[in-house]
């Protein structure tokens, strides 16, 4: 089966940089891989979309990262990125990976979650 991996969350101060990564794991076959993306939910607060990239290279960004946040994906490597920086307190929040996919035991698309990586920006 497959299972989305976050990594690279932690503390920075305002003004730094972080990347995180997200690996499809196991060895389980993917037939196909969609959309994928990164979502934020501060606490307290609704889950949102921070970053999306289309299997056609197609980024969507929300407003408050757009210049700060860049996506990119590895299909061969299973794996997608968000490199974060001029980092803000605002942007503290656990931080999910999504991928919609396509797995060798499944009939047709499903939507992947990771467990989430905090991140915690500091003033």
């Amino acid at each position: 089966q497959v299972q989305l991996v976050e990594s690279g969350g932690g503390l920075v101060q305002a003004g730094g940089s972080l990347r995180l990564s997200c690996v499809a794991s196991g060895t389980e076959s993917i037939f196909s891989i969609n959309t994928m993306g990164w979502f934020r939910q501060a606490s307290g607060k609704q889950r949102e979309s921070v970053a999306t990239v289309s299997p056609d290279g197609t980024t969507n960004y929300a407003d408050s990262v757009k210049g700060r946040f860049t996506i990119a994906r590895d299909n061969a490597k299973r794996t997608v990125f968000l490199q974060m920086n001029s980092l803000k307190p605002e942007d503290t929040a656990v931080y999910y990976c999504y991928g919609r996919l396509w797995p060798a035991s499944s009939d047709m698309f499903g939507d992947y979650w990771g467990q989430g990586t905090q991140v915690t920006v500091s003033s």
